[in-house]
């Protein structure tokens, strides 16, 4: 298996930097920026994939992560994608939504793991996360969980094979969501949260060390490194923290993760590095002649 190298020194080719302005002149933040506006209004997706060091069960796996940013039309009321957006009225919403992808094996039997979230590109108006869905698969069985904002709450349901999760459901109170502070990023990079706040630890954390969805009290910090930032957050709770790495320049890319925990009584470790970054409307491209864009991709077409 080939080991993960340092972390910081990955090299990458950094798009221009363009600072947040509005039409006027005026000093906006990035969500209402025209630089903001060109880039993820195209009707294009942009997706990166990542090299992936997972531990679990005690060894490190790897595997391949890939990061899907897309804006789009969602329903307030029913808290999915709309149809017929021109005719949504008040019920339309503009979100970011993230699709987080985790493949890897553990022996015989390989983890398929899938994360959606879907942010409200308005931070001013809606300064909430709308929803976050997480499903595992690997050959012991499955597992499905959302967390839904109603009326300034959060609503959580989960599904799981294991007798002790089974099924769940009950509310939270509508704190920072560590699964959206990707989207934060990429949205709002100068108002990331710092300081001791409430956070809601992220989904795969929570399946993969079965500690079920909880508030913890956690540390958030932003500093730079070299021409990027790095954002961490500490969950003194768990025992664990989660370091994310991304452009300094717009579009703020995200450049790769850590996370350090306890697994089994032990320490453990999982990373990330970019590899490659295409933007492109993947949703047309499902004939057999577009299997070339998983190759520039650096993602196997023969992983079913």
């Amino acid at each position: 298996m080939k080991k993960p190298g340092p972390f910081f020194s990955l090299l990458f080719v950094s798009l221009i930097s363009c600072s947040p302005t509005t039409k006027n002149g005026s000093e906006a933040r990035l969500f209402e920026s025209e630089a903001f506006k060109k880039y993820w209004y195209t009707g294009k997706a942009e997706i990166n994939s990542y090299t992936l060091w997972q531990s679990r069960y005690g060894e490190m796996r790897e595997g391949k992560a890939v990061l899907i940013f897309v804006t789009e039309d969602f329903s307030k009321r029913k808290q999915v994608k709309l149809d017929d957006p021109a005719n949504a009225g008040n019920d339309k919403v503009g979100v970011l939504k993230m699709n987080f992808t985790k493949n890897f094996v553990t022996g015989i039997y390989p983890y398929s793991l899938m994360l959606s979230v879907f942010t409200p590109v308005d931070r001013k108006q809606y300064p909430n996360t709308t929803k976050v869905t997480m499903s595992s698969q690997e050959w012991c069985g499955q597992v499905f969980s959302q967390l839904n904002l109603t009326n300034k709450k959060y609503s959580f349901q989960s599904h799981s094979y294991f007798e002790k999760e089974g099924e769940e459901n009950k509310p939270l109170k509508a704190v920072r969501l560590e699964d959206e502070l990707w989207n934060l990023v990429r949205l709002d990079p100068e108002n990331l949260p710092e300081g001791e706040i409430e956070l809601i630890p992220g989904m795969f954390f929570s399946r993969l060390l079965h500690t079920g969805c909880t508030i913890e009290k956690a540390s958030m910090k932003k500093e730079k490194v070299a021409a990027d930032w790095r954002y961490a957050i500490t969950l003194p709770a768990q025992n664990r923290s989660l370091s994310i790495q991304f452009q300094q320049a717009f579009p703020h890319k995200i450049l790769g993760w850590e996370e350090t925990f306890q697994e089994r009584g032990k320490p453990v470790q999982t990373k990330a590095i970019l590899d490659k970054t295409i933007v492109t409307d993947y949703w047309t491209k499902n004939k057999n002649e577009f299997l070339y864009l998983r190759d520039s991709l650096g993602l196997s077409h023969k992983n079913y």
